[in-house]
């Protein structure tokens, strides 16, 4: 192979950095997409495997939701009396507290742990003294909420379970509980030996106990986890190690980066259109100078060697930008995620990371500049005659082009999805996204064609769309569908926030009460002095689905809800108000004897159920079999109680349990109305449902910002896609813009021509995105999240608006060498090169 001639790539650059700079940048954006998003989810996962012991605050984990079986607290106290663990214990419940001498309330999530807490990791305290020197019995540790809610200070005394406790100092951080994007309630720690006095845990209490053991050999963790299997009961109570175990910070962490890894292949798909468009436009410009080389002789082997060496600096130099702001990045996502990152996460970005972008940043950027760059061949010597180029059919190494993108994108969403199902579901999505913005703009466009308009620069602007070599449909599709991705967003979040924090149905219950026990409930009535629905309660697990044996394990590894988890079932013998049957003619058929279950139709997305199979619960380790007798759908997600699994009353009222209040008390009572139950029952925790409502609400609200501004990366793909395309036909612009000139026009009618021609793709790509956007929220609000859809049309508009003007602004900041170029120099050109 002949040394390549530095001297003509080198010549190349001249005269084309608006198209080469359109190209750095697509390069850069798919390059930041990847790596800054991929580096900032391994430094999160690197710093939660870092600290994995301090997680969890032990190398083995035992977890249930009622007291540990006799076997399995025998094997751990055999481990024990041998040397080979040493184990603590801690019970976590919520509860209200209250000042001592004065009104207030508050539902705290309380901590009772036995000294030696926590082996790993530490609770770090405002006087920084050591943790378990500070809890001793009749003392509690709080946050610092607690003391600015309920007006105390340290020293001062609090009521727990009607007991009082002397607050000995605040909790800073808690490295077991990292991550505090939602909560019921502030911690209170007590000390393990002050719950008899309390008498807080009764029967069917919710309270999540836990073993935690710290193992003398580093090496025997997963051998000691394996005994402690064989000795647990196996429904009811999860042996784990600091590896296996996962928290709620790597369960959010881990749905939360991986919808972001969306957003940055979506983003990667859309630079990659970028990279084409704006590299035909490069090659456009050199289509004279490929013309006279091979009038020379030059063979199109040398060409295309040349303009691939030219094409690989350009990706190089754009690799480098990428990874520049890649860093950049990192520092700038840390404060968006201010309050949801582990304290251990720093910015950084591993070589793993970085050689994984490149490399797929070199993938995804030679395939999309593989069709401009074969169509170099198709340039003959007589191009050098021909003022405008001529069509190029669409021949086989396009479509080749089209599939191989495709695949990467197919490869890059199934390589992060751990769900094959769900993967498919998502690519199925977006490719239905993309198929409907291209259909919709062929519509817009073939419309465009036919409609009769009478003002001139309106005509002109619509023949402008048709400009030889304009990327109209591209620009049209990928603002389309970036856009799409905001809006629906945003109208979720809108539409959450309207129905259960701006507007808190009228009628739906706002406190709820928990853990009341069977013998209190007259009591409880008379003295919340309101009506309220009663609701009993049995914690079951699920075990078995038609003889089948459910893995628990398994289960919960998928992404959604599953039936590894504990679930509250109820008895009754009626719908709720707010139900109706799906299927089956009634709640429960008369005419079967053995006991029956109800479902809700959320349910069917755990597992393939129908009216007639058999589903095996465990309620406090004893087999309960049931059929289906009906499927439950709810008419209404107001802030109501809702059970998946109910039971007629005759099989479950001997069962031991709790009961679930919920009633309406007028705004200005709740706290009232709390502070007389949290004095007169201890054991009851109460729940704010508006405030609990308002909270999620604003962590909702983050988190639709954080996304929206990954979203906005694909805006920028899209405006940097209608750059490229003003750039490629900027040749036909400036014939355009000479004939108005000859013709008489001046430059205010070329501008107004060319700002038409921008508002018309901005408006059509933003009416779409509006369209596309409503009918997916109308569909998820009324079909999966039974809310009342409100279309939110000021909003929408005024985001449809602000696309439409930043697209104008791209295209004229684009056509302004075109504006600027007088005819006479045009005519002195001979063919206006």
């Amino acid at each position: 192979m002949k040394p390549l001639h530095l001297g003509f790539i080198r010549r190349q650059f001249s005269g084309a950095g608006s198209q080469t700079g359109i190209f750095l940048l697509c390069v850069a954006l798919s390059m930041l997409a990847l790596v800054s998003l991929r580096g900032f989810g391994r430094s999160v996962h690197a710093a939660l495997l870092h600290d994995a012991r301090g997680l969890h605050a032990a190398d083995v984990i035992i977890r249930a939701h009622r007291d540990f079986s006799p076997g399995l607290a025998a094997a751990v106290e055999a481990l024990t009396r041998r040397g080979e663990v040493e184990a603590v214990r801690t019970w976590e419940f919520y509860s209200m507290v209250t000042p001592q001498g004065r009104e207030g309330s508050l539902l705290t999530n309380v901590k009772a742990a036995e000294p030696g807490y926590p082996w790993y990791g530490d609770v770090a305290l405002a006087s920084g003294r050591p943790f378990g020197a500070v809890l001793q019995p009749g003392t509690a540790i709080v946050e610092e909420s607690v003391l600015g809610r309920l007006g105390l200070g340290v020293g001062d005394q609090l009521l727990l379970g009607g007991r009082p406790l002397r607050i000995a100092d605040v909790v800073r951080r808690e490295s077991d509980r990292p991550v505090s994007f939602f909560s019921l309630g502030p911690r209170v720690f007590v000390a393990a030996a002050e719950l008899g006095r309390l008498g807080l845990i009764g029967q069917g209490s919710r309270v999540d106990y836990r073993l935690l053991l710290k193992v003398r050999e580093p090496g025997a963790v997963d051998g000691v986890a394996a005994a402690l299997r064989l000795a647990a009961l196996p429904d009811g109570e999860r042996v784990e190690t600091y590896l296996t175990a996962s928290s709620g910070p790597k369960r959010f962490f881990d749905n939360f980066l991986f919808f972001l890894s969306l957003i940055g292949t979506f983003t990667l798909l859309l630079s990659g259109i970028g990279i084409q468009s704006a590299l035909t436009a490069f090659l456009r410009e050199k289509r004279d100078t490929v013309a006279v080389m091979k009038a020379l002789g030059a063979p199109g082997r040398f060409v295309l060697v040349h303009y691939l060496a030219v094409v690989s600096i350009l990706g190089a130099a754009g690799t480098l930008l990428g990874i520049a702001g890649s860093f950049l990045m990192q520092v700038l996502l840390f404060p968006l995620f201010a309050g949801f990152i582990p304290g251990g996460v720093r910015p950084g970005i591993s070589a793993a990371t970085l050689l994984e972008g490149v490399a797929l940043g070199a993938i995804s950027t030679a395939l999309f500049a593989f069709l401009p760059l074969w169509r170099l061949r198709e340039i003959s010597p007589v191009a050098i005659f021909r003022r405008d180029p001529a069509h190029l059919p669409r021949q086989l190494p396009f479509w080749l082009g089209g599939v191989a993108a495709a695949s990467l994108l197919g490869a890059l969403v199934l390589w992060q999805v751990r769900d094959a199902r769900l993967g498919l579901w998502l690519l199925g999505g977006l490719a239905g996204l993309i198929a409907l913005a291209a259909l919709g703009a062929e519509g817009f466009l073939r419309l465009a064609r036919l409609l009769p308009v009478r003002s001139l620069p309106l005509r002109q602007s619509l023949r402008g769309l048709f400009r030889p070599g304009n990327a109209t449909r591209p620009v049209i599709v990928t603002l389309t569908a970036a856009l799409t991705v905001i809006l629906t967003i945003g109208l979720l979040e809108r539409t959450i926030n309207a129905q259960f924090v701006q507007s808190y149905p009228a009628a739906a219950p706002n406190l709820f009460f928990l853990d009341l026990q069977p013998g209190q409930l007259r009591e409880f009535a008379a003295t919340l002095g309101a009506p309220a629905e009663f609701f009993p309660v049995v914690v079951a697990q699920v075990a078995a689905v038609n003889g089948a044996a459910v893995d628990r394990e398994k289960e919960h590894q998928k992404p959604r809800d599953n039936l590894g988890r504990d679930f509250y079932l109820t008895y009754r013998e009626t719908l709720l108000a707010d139900e109706q049957l799906a299927r089956g003619p009634a709640l429960f058929d008369p005419a079967i004897s053995v006991p029956q279950v109800s479902i809700l139709e959320e349910v069917l997305e755990m597992a393939a159920l129908k009216i007639g199979d058999r589903i095996t619960f465990r309620v406090q380790g004893v087999p309960l079999d049931a059929v289906v007798s009906s499927i439950r759908r709810r008419t209404d997600a107001s802030p109501r109680p809702f059970f998946y699994f109910v039971f007629p009353t005759a099989v479950l009222e001997n069962a031991p349990q709790t009961v679930f209040a919920a009633t309406r008390v007028p705004q200005g009572e709740t706290i009232r109305a709390q502070n007389r139950v949290a004095a007169a029952f201890p054991n009851v925790s109460v729940v704010d449902v508006g405030a609990a409502a308002a909270q999620a609400a604003t962590v909702i609200g983050r988190v639709s910002r954080i996304i929206r501004a990954f979203t906005l990366l694909g805006i920028a793909a899209g405006l940097l896609i209608t750059a490229s395309s003003v750039l490629a036909t900027r040749r036909a612009r400036l014939l355009e813009a000479v004939h108005y000139r000859i013709l008489g026009a001046r430059s205010r009618f070329v501008l107004q021509v060319f700002t038409l021609e921008g508002a018309l793709v901005g408006l059509a790509s933003g009416c779409l995105a509006l369209g596309f956007a409503q009918a997916i929220t109308w569909g998820l609000a009324t079909w999966r999240l039974n809310l009342r859809w409100h279309p939110f049309w000021l909003w929408s508009l005024a985001v449809v608006a602000a696309t439409t003007i930043i697209t104008i602004g791209v295209g004229l900041a684009a056509s302004l060498p075109v504006l600027r170029r007088r005819p006479a120099d045009y005519l002195r050109a001979d063919d206006g090169r």
